[in-house]
């Protein structure tokens, strides 16, 4: 779970904006009818163009404020359809997307909180890309992945949940890192239902502006924070854990109705890295239990299997590119082996038994992996 998300991912099938790629720049892009420039500020979000043809797009983002930003495409209603997070002050980001027909908002976030500031834009007629029926199974076999995780968390989340209603402290610190595994193997499609995400994975400092952690603040890390910090389980945590299941059974049922493309698949890939980078590698995801390492190691399961599917598309598009990501996923899974005595088991060290060498070399591997994960989706729509 990222930091701050006041707005998530949902990609519908009517009117869809599916990321394709994205990486830093170095100069902006070039105008033309399918470039939109974004200048982002702390004040303002400044686009070259209001109205581009459906097909490809490629918005080339520059910040030029003091704080970092995230950008967005927004449907009129708030769903995401499109984001790049963590855009540092005076850096560039290019993001080439696929684009239907339709009415959407260009947002930049500031501090990356907030509703963000707005421009209206449109997407103008254009015929539907031409998809390889290679990646029309890969679509179907992620589908079915993601279901099964959801499928076989539930079973893991009920157990925990029965040990807080117990009172059972230990038994629910021993089944929590367990019961949150398929949810961090599919994080960006469980994140595709804004509702659920921040009732189930918000991290107290993920919560907004104006919201009060003792009412608002739900999930798993609440728990997180009762059993280890807190050291005691109350009425409230026992109503916690019924919520958590409640929520958990409705993000199972609405998996199977989860928009899923090639494209997704891929930059969903990235963004399991991003997590690792941004939350388990700094030991602020488990900030209280310290089982980071559990969910950075579903994380990378998780982006594997994307690319395991995409694989012999991208590989035929652009084979140095797989022959790197076989390398790099090879590298970072024999890292993840050193901390856990057990290959066949989630028994992984605490992360505050990690030093801050062994954190570096952690984080100097997901960030070799990330760079050309970043260019899967550009391969995969070659």
């Amino acid at each position: 779970m990222r930091p701050a998300r006041p707005v998530f991912v949902v990609i519908a099938a009517a009117a869809a904006l599916s990321a394709v790629t994205g990486c830093t720049e170095k100069s902006a892009a070039k105008d033309g009818d399918h470039v939109v420039n974004v200048t982002a500020t702390d004040d303002k979000c400044e686009v070259s163009r209001k109205e581009f043809p459906a097909g490809h797009v490629e918005l080339a983002v520059e910040n030029k404020g003091s704080k970092v930003t995230e950008v967005y495409v927004l449907f009129p209603d708030d769903r995401v359809v499109a984001e790049r997070e963590n855009i540092g002050p005076g850096t560039r980001q290019r993001v080439t997307a696929e684009v239907k027909a339709g009415d959407y908002q260009i947002a930049c976030k500031p501090g990356m909180k907030g509703d963000g500031i707005r421009q209206t834009v449109k997407a103008t007629g254009g015929k539907a890309v031409q998809r390889d029926p290679r990646l029309d199974k890969a679509v179907a076999a992620y589908r079915a992945y993601a279901q099964a995780q959801a499928d076989e968390t539930l079973p893991k989340a009920e157990a925990f949940a029965k040990a807080v209603k117990d009172g059972d402290i230990e038994a629910a610190k021993k089944a929590y890192a367990p019961s949150r595994i398929g949810w961090e193997r599919t994080e960006p499609v469980a994140e595709s239902f804004g509702d659920i995400d921040p009732k189930v994975d918000v991290r107290e400092d993920g919560l907004e502006d104006g919201q009060d952690p003792a009412k608002d603040w739900t999930g798993w890390h609440r728990l997180e924070k009762s059993l280890w910090q807190d050291k005691k389980i109350g009425d409230r945590e026992k109503e916690l854990a019924g919520r958590l299941i409640t929520d958990l059974k409705d993000w199972q049922e609405r998996v199977g109705t989860a928009e899923i493309t090639p494209t997704s698949m891929a930059n969903g890939a990235k963004e399991l890295l991003d997590e690792v980078a941004t939350g388990k590698v700094t030991g602020e995801e488990e900030r209280y239990s310290h089982t980071d390492l559990v969910d950075f190691k579903a994380n990378v399961e998780g982006a594997q299997k994307s690319y395991a599917l995409l694989k012999p598309v991208a590989q035929e598009n652009d084979k140095a590119l797989t022959t790197e990501l076989d390398k790099q996923f090879a590298a970072l899974d024999a890292l993840l082996d050193k901390y856990r005595p057990n290959k066949t088991s989630y028994d992984f060290t605490a992360y505050d038994k990690v030093g801050k060498a062994d954190r570096k070399e952690l984080s100097d591997a997901v960030n070799a992996l990330a760079e050309p994960l970043s260019k899967l989706a550009a391969a995969v729509v070659k």
